[in-house]
């Protein structure tokens, strides 16, 4: 997308008035998670045509990065079951270009015979949440995640790793910023490239987000490694994107429509939509890439087929 040439003029009715920011970045990456952290949270399972043309269609409006599938085991996530079979429909080479999550080895070698070159593992930040969802702790995780990381360095394959409950866990509270430090700092040190610090349950507010940017770069971890991962159940989401640009970080996630959700919150309200943040970042004057029209005529396309209204403040105000 064009941002308008000067910020004293109104751009068309679907662009805010630019007003630049003075100190914050001039570019970032949208690191769109929607057919995969998105679609993961809904209940009746999405036909493999719809999710291949949900992904095409993000392309298609600009988003350079777009998380396709995971390989998880189909009892853990009925909705991903077709992980292998998304990919080949996708796939336009020898090598898969869109990044899937793999949750351990068997999911890195299911990813590397579909000939994926980009992958994720999760982790965790609490003990409770690592036992729950991992059935770990929080040091033997890494030995779990050690040989994924490293077999699929090996491979020619990108790792990025994502910390879970980085600034509030549902059974423990308030997490320590510095074992989220000592977490992401390992998880680097396995060999992933990216390091995405996720809110969670949406409970995160913009000091705490400048704060553990901080914390990281006081580790040795520039903001140039960093992602950041709002979920927006107290509408706190682009609030924190705003610390996360003046802490210097360039990588934010965000789900078309705001798809998705979390379990372990009462009222949680899904990941930040991509179409509220191009909306938040073309305000600012921050380039992005992204053709808002197109993006929020494939998030109302796409909230026909699940049969429910966008989650999207910006899709509702445009559709």
């Amino acid at each position: 997308m064009t941002l308008p040439a000067s910020s004293a003029a109104q751009g068309p009715a679907s662009l805010p008035m630019v007003v630049p920011d003075d100190g914050l970045p001039d570019r970032v990456t949208i690191y769109e998670v929607g057919p995969r952290d998105g679609l993961q949270n809904e209940k009746a399972v999405v036909p493999l045509d719809v999710k291949a043309a949900f992904v095409r269609r993000l392309v298609a409006a600009g988003l350079p990065v777009v998380e396709a599938t995971s390989f998880v085991h189909p009892r853990w996530v009925p909705q991903l079951a077709d992980a292998a079979d998304l990919v080949e429909a996708l796939r336009e080479g020898p090598r898969f270009e869109h990044p899937v999550l793999v949750p351990n080895e068997r999911g890195l070698d299911r990813a590397l015979e579909a000939g994926c070159s980009h992958v994720a593992v999760f982790a965790s930040a609490t003990e409770t949440f690592a036992a729950k969802n991992l059935n770990s702790d929080l040091d033997a995780q890494m030995a779990m995640f050690e040989p994924v990381v490293r077999r699929a360095r090996e491979a020619g394959a990108d790792v990025r790793a994502y910390v879970s409950m980085c600034f509030g866990d549902p059974w423990e509270g308030p997490v320590d910023p510095d074992v989220v430090v000592r977490v992401g700092c390992d998880l680097l040190e396995l060999g992933a490239v990216q390091l995405s610090l996720g809110d969670t349950i949406g409970v995160a507010t913009a000091g705490q987000v400048g704060d553990l940017v901080r914390r990281f770069g006081a580790a040795r971890v520039g903001p140039e490694r960093l992602a950041l991962h709002f979920h927006d159940t107290y509408g706190q989401a682009l609030a924190n994107v705003h610390a996360g640009l003046q802490a210097g970080v360039t990588t934010f996630d965000a789900s078309a429509g705001g798809l998705g959700g979390c379990p372990y919150a009462q009222s949680a309200t899904g990941n930040l939509a991509t179409e509220d943040l191009v909306w938040f970042l073309t305000g600012l004057g921050i380039e992005h890439g992204v053709d808002l029209d197109a993006l929020v005529a494939t998030s109302s396309w796409m909230a026909e087929q699940l049969g429910k209204p966008p989650a999207s403040a910006v899709v509702r105000a445009l559709s």
